[in-house]
């Protein structure tokens, strides 16, 4: 399993529409091959900060099955421009001792 990490920084004062839009474009990565599940989680500090948290079977599903399909074209409308820096992703796996 691999879990995907984006903070997501929203335009000032555009965090309302972002989570309506956000309500309308999960249904685009839940029904996803590869996808498990999903966490949008609002920083308490700064009010136009999100984390969020999406596992993945593998990091080919989201790199190729959902960066390459209609679904993210669809994910893109809704999202994109809401982001002010763009979004860094990074992948992790579970440590396990």
């Amino acid at each position: 399993m691999i879990t995907e990490i984006a903070i997501l920084n929203i335009k000032n004062q555009q965090s309302q529409e972002f989570e309506i839009n956000f309500s309308k474009a999960e249904k685009f990565i839940s029904k996803m091959s590869g996808y498990i599940h999903h966490e949008l989680l609002k920083c308490v500090e700064q009010e136009d900060k999100y984390l969020l948290v999406v596992r993945w079977k593998t990091l080919e599903d989201h790199t190729i099955g959902f960066r390459k399909s209609e679904e993210y074209i669809e994910w893109k409308k809704l999202l994109h421009r809401f982001y002010d820096p763009f979004p860094t992703i990074e992948y992790y796996t579970e440590v396990r001792f």
